[in-house]
């Protein structure tokens, strides 16, 4: 786990402000709230790092990762349900399909319908 990952992305944003050098002023102006919440997070952001000042906070950030907190962490694939992907039903269920569902794609071809040919496989690259 990261050490941002202990953080609401308010505390995050919080703290890679400060790590740029803006002032809680600043800071409050940017996420369009009070100086005294900015406090608040601030205050939080501390207890859940470790850490005792505004400096010691870009410090962590900097060892860190800096840049890298701005990045979302990457999410679990989720599971794609049959009522999503008519293309991935049986034939029955594809028989009771909603109208205008695209069933064409075969159940193994999971690219987009633009990268198809007709005949069902990868386009023919035509050399000059």
């Amino acid at each position: 786990m990261q050490p941002c990952d202990r953080l609401t992305a308010k505390e995050v944003q919080v703290a890679m402000l400060v790590w740029e050098g803006q002032t809680n002023r600043e800071i409050a102006n940017v996420i369009g709230t009070t100086e005294q919440v900015i406090k608040n997070y601030l205050r939080n952001t501390f207890d859940k790092l470790g850490v005792w000042s505004r400096l010691e906070l870009a410090l962590y950030v900097a060892a860190h990762g800096g840049v890298q907190w701005r990045e979302p962490a990457p999410l679990p694939p989720v599971p794609i349900s049959s009522a999503e992907s008519p293309h991935l039903l049986s034939e029955p269920q594809r028989a009771n399909a909603p109208a205008g569902a695209n069933l064409s794609a075969k159940k193994d071809d999971h690219r987009p319908s633009t990268l198809r040919s007709k005949s069902g496989g990868l386009p023919r690259l035509v050399s000059a």
